[in-house]
């Protein structure tokens, strides 16, 4: 008889009392694993978790006390925290045990208006009594407050009511459309500092929609980073969420910049001269010595100060944006005048947003901390320049957003509000894969997810209300993480963690109100190992999945050189793509640039004619879908060293009769780049995110020349339908 293949915890493990209280905080004490396999996480590993929740299993006794009170908690609650309704239906909240025939409802919209809600109560066969409110249909979608009284106890809740799901934009369901991606610190222009920015990205999304229509411009994220040097390269480990990225800022675009007196011009100008020979170096970018520069440029600028019409905008933003920018002004001053917090013994561990050593530094150093306040108010103006621009040119969508999955565990986000993340000695990353043997640490901390649920969502909701300022869609790194994230405690390495599940519908619900109020989209990171039913409640919500080329095998079959599946195969609701930043552009992935740059590395695990055998594998099955579902001429399947160029433009000929919502094209596939982006599993063995665009013969692209080269002009007649069909 066959054994069967154990595929659950059994029942003497789920009578455990420690397995018990890990499943009522949400943390998950098993897994299915990217191979199919069953895994048990240890009990050292849920132990450190539940302690980063503030849960003490330390012994048998504290795991009785911590699950009776979990118990007793949920005797006496009215309502949980946070609770989601559909707008345009009626949504049923049952109350909890201790509602009772005195208990009264009311409803707060977030308009000001408020509801008086009937309780209804219902008698059980056992002889207890079900107490229930109704949110009805005719609510407005929004974030209100729901109000329980007992007649003892009162007690709020945020609802959020949102949209069953993000309706497509019409332009959308009227038909599939396309748009590049770009780094867009990588395209620079004359006028650049070094470094790629809002100005050249305002460029580079007009000129893409003005010659041949593209309807939207994908790029890296572009959350904030630490005020001064050295700079994190990596634009998915940012110092806050919350803001934006000042070192995309163009000085010359200020409208100040044009009232300096010509002193200031001249020191402003020589600061440029000083860095503008590197926008056409094809060399790794030096974004430090860009930023000290620029930086030194926008403090004249500041200095200089502006009229009254500016200043009342100013302010206005100031008034709009809230405590959390002076939360963020308030760490860039103590990072630069008591210097960076990457010590144990640093100003980081030794003092809070309250301390009085904080209050003395910001009246002694006001004007840097105005500076770092001003200097987000500019980014925002010339990001938001920048989508206006995008939409104007006719872009359905104009920019789409990259929101990196977490924080810096040293950023403004985390001192300011240690609150928010689960701070007690655990970090994000994600189990043992096909490319991680070991697992992966990303080294951030995690929202706390008890937070969330007891605040209702703000500072998720703040988060992601600022990203859809600026954008018509949204991309999620990493997608998973609204349902579950793999928390990893201190010393127990990345294979040693544990799931902790998040509320999803709250996090969806949040994302679906805010993309419906812009008319805007959600992309959905949900590559590698994502279980099915975590894909359906996305699509479900009207939140598309990520489908690229490279990994799209015939039954998601993990197993380089198993086939490939046809273009009829890709998901509607996606956006689908040939390659992604994460892999060398495909002009190098046809030509193994990634077997030799990780063998230079040293980052495979086993022989490298393995790896290269694998990797032959893979593009032999691709060039034989290609030349199956006829695509490519055979022949230059059979020689595609010769022939890089007519297979990037089969694979997008391919990508285009996708029925996927969305197709999307990179840059550097366009201009003709072999160099990788980012190399995952490094850090300093590769300038990850620091590579400029340039064309197969390492020579710069100009953000003004980039539409007008002739592989990039049909490459985008291929996107847009002009070019290309089946051989």
């Amino acid at each position: 008889m066959a054994q069967t293949t154990i595929q659950q915890e059994s029942e003497e493990r789920l009578a455990r009392p420690l397995i018990q209280l890990a499943h009522a905080c949400g943390v998950s004490t098993s897994y299915i694993d990217q191979l199919g396999t069953y895994v048990e996480n240890t009990d050292e590993a849920i132990v450190s978790v539940l302690k980063a929740l503030d849960i003490d299993a330390s012994d048998d006794e504290h795991i009785a006390q911590s699950l009776a009170t979990i118990q007793q908690q949920a005797q006496e609650r009215l309502i949980n925290p946070t609770v989601v309704a559909t707008a345009g239906s009626d949504t049923v909240l049952t109350l909890g045990p201790a509602a009772n025939e005195h208990t009264t409802a009311l409803l707060d919209l977030e308009n000001g208006e408020t509801e008086s809600l009937p309780v209804d109560q219902k008698a059980n066969a056992d002889g207890t009594v079900t107490y229930s409110v109704v949110i009805g249909k005719q609510v407005p979608m929004g974030y209100h407050t729901l109000t329980i009284a007992n007649g003892a106890t009162t007690t709020q809740a945020t609802v959020l009511c949102a949209p069953a799901s993000i309706p497509v934009p019409p332009a959308i369901a009227e038909r599939s459309r396309w748009g590049w991606m770009t780094q867009m610190y990588s395209v620079r222009s004359q006028d650049s500092w070094g470094v790629g920015d809002y100005s050249d990205l305002r460029t580079l999304a007009t000129d893409a929609a003005h010659t041949h229509g593209a309807d939207f411009m994908l790029i890296n994220p572009i959350h904030a980073c630490s005020p001064i040097a050295p700079l994190e390269p990596s634009p998915y480990l940012p110092e806050s969420r919350r803001f934006l990225n000042v070192t995309y800022i163009r000085p010359q675009d200020i409208p100040e910049y044009a009232q300096l007196s010509e002193q200031e011009r001249t020191q402003v100008d020589a600061l440029h001269a000083r860095v503008a020979d590197a926008n056409t170096d094809a060399e790794p970018i030096d974004i430090n010595a860009a930023w000290e520069a620029k930086r030194a440029a926008l403090r004249i600028i500041f200095d200089h100060g502006m009229n009254a019409d500016r200043t009342a905008t100013y302010e206005q933003f100031l008034d709009n944006t809230g405590a959390d920018l002076d939360t963020w002004a308030t760490w860039c001053v103590a990072f630069e005048v008591w210097g960076t917090p990457w010590g144990e013994d640093s100003w980081f561990a030794t003092t809070t947003l309250q301390s009085e050593r904080i209050h003395s530094l910001i009246e002694e150093h006001h004007d840097l901390f105005e500076f770092n306040r001003w200097l987000q108010w500019i980014a925002d103006c010339q990001i938001t320049e920048a989508q206006q621009a995008a939409k104007d040119a006719g872009m359905t969508l104009g920019l789409m957003l990259d929101m990196a999955v977490g924080v810096h565990d040293l950023g403004s986000d985390v001192w300011g509000n240690p609150e928010r993340f689960a701070l007690g000695g655990v970090t994000v990353g994600c189990p043992p894969d096909f490319y991680n043997q070991q697992g992966q640490d990303w080294g951030q901390p995690p929202f706390n997810p008890r937070h969330l649920e007891q605040t209702g969502y703000l500072t998720y909701r703040e988060m992601v209300h600022s990203v859809f300022a600026h954008a018509g869609a949204v991309r999620i790194d990493h997608v998973l993480g609204l349902f579950r994230l793999w928390w990893i405690p201190k010393g127990l390495g990345a294979k040693n963690g544990a799931y902790v599940t998040y509320n999803h519908e709250a996090m969806l619900a949040v994302l679906t109100i805010e993309a419906t109020r812009v008319g805007g989209m959600v992309i959905g990171e949900d590559l590698g190992t994502v279980p099915q039913e975590v894909r359906e409640a996305l699509a479900a919500h009207g939140v598309l999945g990520t489908d690229v080329a490279w990994f799209a095998r015939v039954d998601n079959s993990p197993n380089a050189g198993d086939p490939y599946a046809p273009a009829s195969d890709y998901r509607k609701g996606a956006l689908a793509s040939v390659t992604t930043h994460d892999l060398p552009p495909t002009a190098g992935y046809l030509q193994f640039e990634h077997v030799e740059l990780r063998e230079k590395l040293h980052l495979l695990t086993g022989p490298v004619e393995e790896f290269a055998a694998s990797a032959l594998a893979e593009r032999t099955a691709m060039m034989n879908m290609l030349v199956e579902e006829s695509w490519l001429r055979q022949e230059y399947a059979q020689d595609v060293e010769h022939h890089v160029q007519e297979v990037v433009e089969a694979l997008h000929c391919m990508l285009t009769a996708t029925p996927s919502l969305l197709h999307q094209a990179a840059l550097v596939d366009g201009v003709g780049e072999r160099r990788s982006q980012n190399q995952p599993g490094t850090s300093t063995q590769y300038p990850n995110w620091r590579i400029p665009l340039a064309d197969g013969d390492k020579h710069v692209v100009p953000t003004d020349e980039v539409f007008k080269l002739d592989r990039v002009q049909r490459l985008a007649r291929i996107m847009n339908g002009e070019l290309g069909t089946r051989q």
